[in-house]
């Protein structure tokens, strides 16, 4: 049983990479459902929808109690989504909540910021100066959305196994990257956090 979270950068086909690794393997694909989910056990849909706000066009500001409840939540899911394994989890500080989990492989998919800018421009049909302000946006919502709950950086390798850059790549030939990295002998699972099923959360912060 395994599982693979993904993290992304806007414009960098990492959905799309996820998708694929995901029909490849035969894996479920978690998305959105993670955080429609975590807002139902916190009982908080303002926070869940303030978490798929990624741009912060919303402007929805839940209570410290309601976003921490729902960090919670989250954590609860993607552990047992682990538990279970064949999923691909996208998103939402998976690779630092399921960090040190055996049989999980965290991947990063990245590609140059002008690329990035391009290609969100062309998808969106806007200005490359629309597509540079969401892409900046974008990483920086979520730089700050790890370093302030979970004190780590986004783009600090160290927190993955694989990190793929889309600049020259499909999706479909990042996904088998993926599934053949998964699957390699040579890919050494990860010692169980210590104790497992817990991982630090902050306290939310005005």
């Amino acid at each position: 049983m395994s599982a693979i979270t993904v993290s992304r950068q806007l414009g960098s086909l990492g959905f799309e990479v996820a998708e694929t690794a995901a029909d490849l393997l035969g894996f479920r694909l978690v998305w959105r459902d993670v955080i429609n989910q975590a807002g139902r056990i916190a009982g908080s849909p303002e926070a869940a929808l303030a978490a798929i706000d990624d741009l912060g066009l919303l402007g929805i500001c839940p209570s410290p109690e309601a976003c921490l409840a729902y960090r919670q939540a989250v954590q609860q899911i993607m552990q047992e989504l682990a538990d279970q394994g064949n999923v691909v989890i996208i998103g939402r500080a998976g690779q630092q909540i399921l960090s040190g989990w055996p049989e999980v492989l965290h991947v990063r998919v990245i590609a140059p910021r002008t690329l990035r800018i391009e290609r969100v421009a062309v998808r969106q049909e806007i200005s490359k100066e629309s597509a540079f302000a969401q892409v900046e946006a974008s990483d920086r919502r979520r730089r700050s959305y790890l370093k302030r709950f979970y004190n780590v950086q986004w783009d600090d390798p160290n927190l993955y196994d694989l990190v793929i850059n889309t600049a020259h790549l499909t999706p479909r030939a990042a996904a088998q990257i993926i599934a053949r990295t998964l699957f390699d002998p040579l890919f050494s699972s990860h010692e169980p956090a210590s104790p497992r099923h817990e991982t630090p959360l902050q306290s939310a912060r005005n």
